[in-house]
């Protein structure tokens, strides 16, 4: 019974992602309602901590995005790269990391890429180089930030376990950043140069290249508000930072109803979801941020198409697991505690079918935490989760093929021997490692 049941779970999955959007969510749960009123299986739940601190955290980047802020980012992310055009390939990748790390989504590199594309070709240097290994860095980035979904959702199961966001992120900004680094060498080098490339020759001569479209600046109280909507998000992030590094900062407040006086103290979830909220109500009222244009802006849609697949997939995920927990531990648990490398694996498995790694992370990181895995290599593991370039047909990595009008950034004959495969692989094996060898220097 169980593997028809994970044959359910997994062409439900299978069907949502290749339908995209909310449909992972929603396919998800055709297969829920099997499992519970054909198979008898007990509901489970969606992590509803994890879900109230996503929709937090994009409200309050939808908001900055409303007043500005996003495009602010962007246009500081292009004055940088502009000034050193010939090193682009290590310049472009460190910009996208740290501004998609600041963001807490990938979304905010469509603006950056045919940015990127000019100042490669521009600085005569082979486009693909930047633009791939830039596509992974965002991803990097997504593991990095303190307030991605991803992170986020991580750290409503850690948190259980007495690890903090501070420690977390000790091990996976550090590893992240060095991996894009080692990712950016992987491909300084790589194809031909520019100006022997011949389908950029061709397109040259034909006169297929068009220059990319320029980016308005910003004047008077619309620079004001840009600015003044970034610096306030930037708050919100270090002051859940700070209530991460100093407990105390969480205040305690008594129980009521209960036969003795108890006290308790604000969870690190709540926190996160009590500030950024409070973020986005100060955007509004300060900054101008339109309600309407926050719900019409990108960072919200994709922001709820996380929130509804997150509550599908984890909601199915969890129906499955409790419903077969002895036998899929008992199965499982021997082969992860000889080789946990293999839940590494399963991370970057599922991440290519769900292109989320919110999503991934809200199914498969339950399942380590009940084999017992160590929580040094559930957060050394995270970043394996990244396997969303794998199949060349994401956003992000379909954008920067479009952008680069010099042909070079590639799909490929095969569809896997593409332009972000190489950087990708290196990148995410590298951050893996350096990740196991710095949890084992930091105490959780």
């Amino acid at each position: 019974m169980i593997w028809i049941e994970l044959l359910i779970l997994l062409a439900c999955i299978v069907i949502g992602a290749r339908l995209g959007g909310i449909a992972l969510g929603a396919v998800a749960g055709i297969g829920l309602a099997i499992f519970v009123f054909v198979f008898a299986l007990p509901p489970g739940g969606p992590p509803q901590t994890v879900i109230g601190m996503i929709i937090a955290v994009i409200t309050a980047l939808a908001t900055m995005q409303a007043a500005g802020g996003l495009d602010y980012l962007v246009s500081l992310a292009e004055k940088i790269m502009r000034k050193r055009p010939q090193n682009i390939t290590f310049v472009a990748p460190i910009v996208t990391y740290v501004l998609v790390m600041a963001s807490g989504t990938t979304h905010v590199i469509y603006a950056l890429l045919p940015v990127i594309a000019e100042v490669s070709r521009k600085g005569n240097v082979r486009p693909e180089r930047p633009l791939s290994i830039s596509v992974i860095a965002g991803f990097q980035g997504v593991i990095a930030s303190p307030i991605s979904a991803a992170t986020v959702a991580m750290l409503g199961f850690l948190t259980a376990t007495g690890v903090s966001l501070p420690r977390m992120l000790a091990i996976t900004i550090p590893s992240t950043f060095i991996a894009v680094l080692i990712g950016a060498l992987s491909v300084a080098w790589r194809g031909k140069k520019l100006d022997d490339d011949p389908e950029y020759q061709k397109r040259l001569a034909s006169g297929a290249l068009k220059p990319p479209e320029a980016v308005p600046a910003m004047h008077g109280k619309t620079l004001v508000n840009a600015v003044g909507s970034t610096l306030l998000f930037l708050m919100g992030i270090a002051i859940v930072v700070l209530i991460g590094i100093y407990p105390n900062l969480r205040p305690a407040y008594e129980v009521v109803g209960s036969a003795t006086a108890e006290t308790d103290q604000v969870g690190m979830g709540m926190a996160i979801m009590i500030v950024m909220i409070a973020v986005a109500g100060l955007t509004m009222i300060v900054f101008k941020a339109s309600p309407e244009t926050a719900l019409k802006g990108t960072i919200m849609r994709s922001g709820i198409t996380a929130v509804i697949s997150i509550v599908g997939v984890s909601w199915l995920g969890s129906s499955f697991f409790e419903g077969n927990r002895t036998d899929i531990v008992g199965a499982i648990s021997n082969v992860i505690q000889v080789y946990p490398w293999t839940f590494a694996a399963g991370l970057f498995l599922l991440s290519t079918m769900l292109f989320s790694q919110a999503a991934t992370v809200a199914i498969l990181v339950p399942v380590g935490q009940a084999l017992g895995l160590p929580a040094h290599l559930l957060i050394a593991f995270y970043p394996a989760a990244n396997g969303l370039f794998f199949l060349p047909t994401y956003g992000t990595v379909v954008a920067a093929v479009s952008f680069d009008q010099t042909g070079t950034t590639k799909i490929g004959k095969y569809l896997l021997n593409h332009s972000f495969m190489l950087p990708g692989l290196v990148t995410i094996v590298s951050t893996v490692v350096i990740a196991i060898l710095l949890g084992r220097l930091i105490s959780l």
